[in-house]
């Protein structure tokens, strides 16, 4: 993966064409990339998410932020209610408790 201004990339290599191709994985806008060596990948994935940014810019447009740290959970109502308990025990709300538990699954 490649990382730059907030922005994460994923490549693949087409072995029939001989390139490397990639996208920008943390946005709904499409932003693609190709090179045909690793040096030629890294400038052109960062050359990409330079214009995009100068795009919106020119256009009086938000760029798409990979992440804004929040996002909606949905669960039944029983489990609802465990969470609740849980944090409560650990003395934290359900938000800095499932903050916790996200960050020991991911690590």
């Amino acid at each position: 993966m490649l990382k730059y201004k907030g922005y994460t990339g994923r490549v693949e290599y087409d072995d029939e064409a001989k390139i490397f191709h990639g996208e920008i994985i943390d946005t709904k806008d499409v932003i693609t990339f190709q090179g045909t060596s690793v040096d030629e990948i890294e400038k052109a994935f960062r050359e990409s998410i330079d214009d995009y940014l100068a795009f919106c810019r020119e256009r009086g447009e938000k760029p798409d932020k990979p992440f804004s740290g929040k996002f909606v959970l949905r669960v039944p109502t029983e489990l609802h209610h465990k969470l609740f308990v849980q944090a409560s025990r650990s003395g934290k709300s359900i938000n800095n408790w499932l903050v916790d538990v996200i960050k020991q699954a991911v690590q």
